[in-house]
């Protein structure tokens, strides 16, 4: 069984392909390729992040997004 990415490693190889891609430097079906990639890496950052957020709001019970003071509240 392949071993799962880290958030860090994830995000690291996601900025190792923007790199690339801003370079310039790619032929078409390159970045192409990169930019497929790097959709798949994003994806998987925001889910990771979404899973992280879903555990922490099980952990900290009364601390929903509405118990928290808006910056404008009426």
């Amino acid at each position: 069984m392949a071993k799962k990415k880290t958030f860090d490693q994830a995000l690291k190889e996601l900025e190792e392909i923007v790199k690339r891609m801003e370079s310039g430097e790619l032929p078409l079906e390159e970045a192409v390729k990169q930019y497929e990639a790097g959709i798949k890496q994003s994806k998987y950052c925001l889910d990771l992040l979404d899973k992280t957020e879903k555990k922490i709001s099980l952990l900290t019970p009364g601390e929903t997004s509405s118990d928290k003071p808006t910056l404008f509240e009426e």
